[in-house]
């Protein structure tokens, strides 16, 4: 366990800390109960969580153990951090269901064996509160004053809080409390924005239980282009294959600014700092082999090696002219066997098309109008051949041995396999 501290600010992952020196010595000296919450409030994880899970990993490596926080009872309300407007109220049955795909997508990351890990999900104590008791037990140690200093609450006094929202803060920190009377969790983690709902979990211990315990946030990531990590052009880049293929997946941290290649094999990857350092030192040229490096490492952590390594393959393959191999006889609908993502379709439903509506089937573009203005921007390739022409229809002697190979852009590419 010593040097555990050391790693995380090695690491990048430590910002604000409410007692940095003794955090460091719990973390060097005993076994530490830590957690960090996840509320299920889409399908799937995405690429922002990635923070908050290698953290997570890195730490259980040292020894210490991790509870992953399922949000489904926080979710019920709806956190208001980083919102301009309260966010939309799912029904339950949603809630439920995104949970449990959470739950799989978290044990990838962690080693759930005896005493090793722990997962809970805050509905079990959350659902059911009297809430009477509630406003009486915990509700008392917190000031409104207090509440409305934090940047979250500030910002949306401007465009109207609900009560609702009100609570959650509440209910967070009433989390903590619970899991630090249950499991001994003296540690809350989280991104920076989380901040003031972390420090009233700790408040609320110390009150209540009159123990010591600790408040660690990480820097939100973001691109040094200012982009948000967890976006991709599509949308948000999901840890699930079924909505993000392994491919996209790959590709998206293949595609990442110069800038931001050591800062990312620090925190997403389990390579020594030592060795990520070196990598993200490389200039010019070199630094693509960092980069693909980089996007190897991830979607093996994610998806496993055989998709990165599959990944990888076909982003080779698709950047070096080189024909990519496999016949639509033998690649699986819906994706193909080396990676690149792919369609299946008949010569007939391919002739009735026009170049700009075979580009707005595929997930290059997200609409008709979408396509049509990378046509018009001289974005939309295929076989490596410019598509100018708005109207232009398909032409099926486009298909080489059953396969179209669309570009949109540099770097973005999608297969149509002809049956």
């Amino acid at each position: 366990m010593s040097g555990a501290f050391a790693t995380l600010k090695e690491r990048g992952f430590v910002s604000q800390c409410s007692d940095e020196e003794g955090l460091r010595g719990l973390l060097d000296s005993e076994r530490v109960t830590f957690y960090i919450g996840f509320d299920p409030t889409a399908r799937s994880l995405h690429a922002g969580h990635l923070q908050q899970l290698m953290l997570m990993a890195h730490l259980q490596r040292a020894g210490h153990r991790p509870i992953a926080l399922i949000g489904a009872g926080t979710t019920r309300i709806g956190d208001p951090t980083g919102r301009t407007e309260a966010r939309k109220i799912l029904p339950i049955e949603t809630i439920n269901a995104n949970a449990e795909s959470f739950r799989t997508q978290i044990s990838r990351f962690l080693d759930f064996g005896e005493g090793k890990a722990v997962m809970v999900d805050n509905s079990e104590w959350l659902a059911n509160l009297n809430y009477i008791d509630f406003l009486r037990d915990i509700g008392v140690h917190f000031s409104v004053n207090r509440m409305l200093s934090f940047e979250t609450y500030k910002m949306r006094m401007e465009t109207g809080l609900s009560f609702i929202e009100f609570n959650y803060q509440i209910l967070q920190a009433y989390d903590y409390l619970t899991l630090y009377r249950r499991h001994g969790c003296r540690l809350q983690m989280g991104g920076d924005d989380q901040w003031g709902n972390i420090v009233a979990g700790m408040d609320l211990i110390r009150r209540v239980e009159g123990a010591e315990a600790y408040a660690l946030t990480s820097p939100l990531v973001t691109r040094s282009d200012g982009k948000k990590m967890g976006k991709s052009e599509g949308g948000a880049l999901f840890l699930d294959p079924t909505l993000v293929s392994p491919y996209e997946f790959y590709q998206f941290w293949r595609n990442v600014p110069d800038a931001d290649v050591e800062k990312f094999l620090l925190r997403f990857t389990f390579l020594t700092v030592a060795e990520a350092r070196s990598l993200g030192s490389l200039r010019d040229q070199a630094i693509n082999s960092a980069k693909e490096r980089l996007a190897y490492e991830i979607t093996a952590i994610v998806h496993g090696e055989s998709e990165a390594t599959a990944a990888q393959d076909a982003a080779r393959a698709a950047f070096s002219g080189i024909r990519v191999s496999g016949s639509a006889e033998t690649l699986a609908e819906g994706r193909g066997l080396d990676g690149i993502p792919s369609l299946r379709m008949s010569k007939a439903e391919l002739a009735l098309l026009s170049a700009v509506e075979l580009f707005a089937r595929t997930a290059l573009c997200s609409s008709k109008s979408d396509a049509r203005r990378l046509v018009q921007q001289g974005g939309a390739f295929v076989n490596e051949v410019k598509i100018s022409d708005v109207d232009q229809p398909v032409d099926i002697a486009w298909a080489k041995e059953g396969q179209m190979l669309l570009r949109a852009g540099k770097k973005r590419y999608f297969r149509v396999l002809v049956a």
